[in-house]
């Protein structure tokens, strides 16, 4: 893996789970260091950082409570309006979209959406802001 990317990972999990960054953020970060696409694992703690060649990095992130069993996209909606109107940070956001029954998600860069998915493969798609859908 290359460093950059080695470094990028580690300092955009450190700085969204300490809150200084926005989500904008962290995407122009990554895709200067040319990540396609991550994954966030809340049951494991883990993000996953994967470049177009296949080659990924594994950075450990904060503990989230277990996710409910049932998966309401609806609520993992109004978490994702609530944090873009800056009504909380990326901890709040990590525990709300649990208590919604969510237990990852993945974030693709080019394609400009966020897909957060259920135990049973239930899942939301949340396009960027400003990407047509």
């Amino acid at each position: 893996m290359d460093s950059t990317v080695e470094s990028t990972g580690t300092e955009i999990v450190r700085a969204s789970d300490e809150e200084p960054i926005i989500f904008s953020e962290v995407v122009a970060r990554l895709a200067a260091a040319g990540v396609e696409r991550y994954r966030a694992d809340l049951a494991s703690t883990e993000r996953v950082f994967y470049l177009p060649d296949g080659a990924s990095e594994r950075v450990a992130a904060h503990k989230v409570p277990l996710a409910a069993q049932h998966f309401s996209a609806q609520d993992v909606d109004a978490a994702v309006r609530a944090i873009q109107r800056g009504e909380f940070q990326y901890r709040d956001f990590c525990n709300r979209i649990a208590q919604a029954g969510c237990v990852g998600y993945h974030v693709f860069v080019a394609g400009r959406r966020t897909v957060y998915y259920g135990r049973n493969g239930d899942m939301h798609v949340e396009h960027f802001p400003g990407a047509r859908t």
